[in-house]
């Protein structure tokens, strides 16, 4: 059993190239670990295998990775990578007027569920690497506002990864009601996981039917609310599997399971193992 490593730091906004941290590190593999910041990884070239919240995404060229506060990752390379890391807080988006909205809306940075790497074209990762270049001379420059500038070429950068992905145009629509719905209903689900197991108790709360509540999030997402709730207590339940002595049966009390076996079964339909297969795996 592997402990998560909880990463906090005074970091703000930090802009560092991998084969630098490779060096540093001497190649070393990353231990499991979390941070409560966000992390963008710029790929230029690299092999090896990062793990978000025990899903596996091969290093290939021309890629962008995005890791969420709270999400377990894992970094291991083969061989010096080349490309960049991003790091900044949330404090940083508010200094910079950047609303948690934007990164919401986004829709890059996935607080659960399956979160792949972003594919692109040359071009455009050409034009990401420019931005990147730009944010190191603001940040190495005698320049007044520089960490405003640096905010604002990080904007561009996330809109430009966003216009990359095949987004519902309606989600960049800040003032949408459908967009408001998803948005309180994913800090719903956040906060409430382990006590709500039912669509009816967020829609409850938003103060609209539990149908209209699944369809909006189903026409914005591709999965309906109910998948969206399992899919955050299956994440929990795999952290506390592999980070944590917490015996099945308190883990599933945990989660908001009565009973031990209602959640081992729930534990299989959604993952395709048993708890103790998952754990020993």
């Amino acid at each position: 059993m592997e402990a998560i490593d909880n990463r906090k730091g005074e970091i703000d906004f930090r802009l560092q190239k991998m084969d630098v941290i490779y060096e540093q590190t001497h190649g070393a593999i990353d231990v499991t670990h979390r941070h409560d910041y966000f992390t963008v990884l710029i790929i230029d070239q690299a092999t090896g295998t990062h793990i978000i919240d025990y899903n596996s995404f091969d290093f290939n060229t021309h890629e962008v990775h995005f890791v969420s506060p709270g999400q377990v990752h894992q970094v291991a390379l083969t061989a010096k990578p080349k490309g960049s890391v991003i790091t900044f807080s949330k404090d940083f988006l508010i200094k910079n007027n950047i609303p948690i909205s934007f990164i919401s809306n986004i829709n890059l940075f996935q607080d659960f569920g399956n979160t792949p790497p972003l594919k692109l074209d040359k071009a455009t990762f050409e034009k990401l690497n420019s931005l990147l270049d730009e944010m190191t001379t603001c940040l190495n420059g005698d320049l007044n506002y520089g960490n405003r500038a640096v905010g604002a070429l990080l904007q561009l950068f996330l809109i430009y990864c966003s216009n990359s992905t095949k987004l519902n145009k309606a989600q960049i629509n800040e003032d949408n009601a459908g967009i408001c719905i998803l948005r309180d209903f994913k800090n719903l689900v956040e906060e409430n996981f382990k006590d709500w197991h039912k669509v009816k108790d967020y829609a409850a709360n938003i103060h609209i039917s539990p149908k209209h509540l699944s369809q909006t999030v189903k026409n914005l997402t591709g999965k309906v609310a109910k998948d969206h709730i399992q899919d955050r207590i299956t994440l929990e339940a795999k952290r506390l599997l592999m980070h944590t002595p917490m015996s099945i049966k308190e883990i599933a009390y945990n989660v908001g399971f009565d009973e031990p076996l209602h959640f081992s079964s729930f534990f299989k339909k959604n993952t395709g193992l048993s708890p103790s297969v998952f754990r020993e795996s």
